[in-house]
């Protein structure tokens, strides 16, 4: 839960919670400025925590068989 609401997270339109991807050149729809980059911010901004994706953990590839006896 920690890392969802990351404070060290940087700010962006495409996290906002006004803002919609439209898919089209990393532009953004916002509520409340428009078409936007995904990159930029307004004093609105406002974190959703779903609209952000979060990094595939690694999976390592070095098993041995005792990892699989229980």
């Amino acid at each position: 839960m920690k890392k969802m609401f990351d404070k060290t997270l940087q700010k962006k339109c495409k996290y906002c919670l006004f803002g919609t991807p439209i898919g089209y050149d990393g532009e953004i729809i916002c509520k409340k400025r428009g078409i936007v980059h995904n990159d930029d911010l307004c004093r609105k901004y406002k974190y959703d925590p779903l609209k952000r994706i979060p990094r595939t953990p690694k999976i390592s590839v070095n098993y041995s068989p005792e990892d699989f006896i229980i």
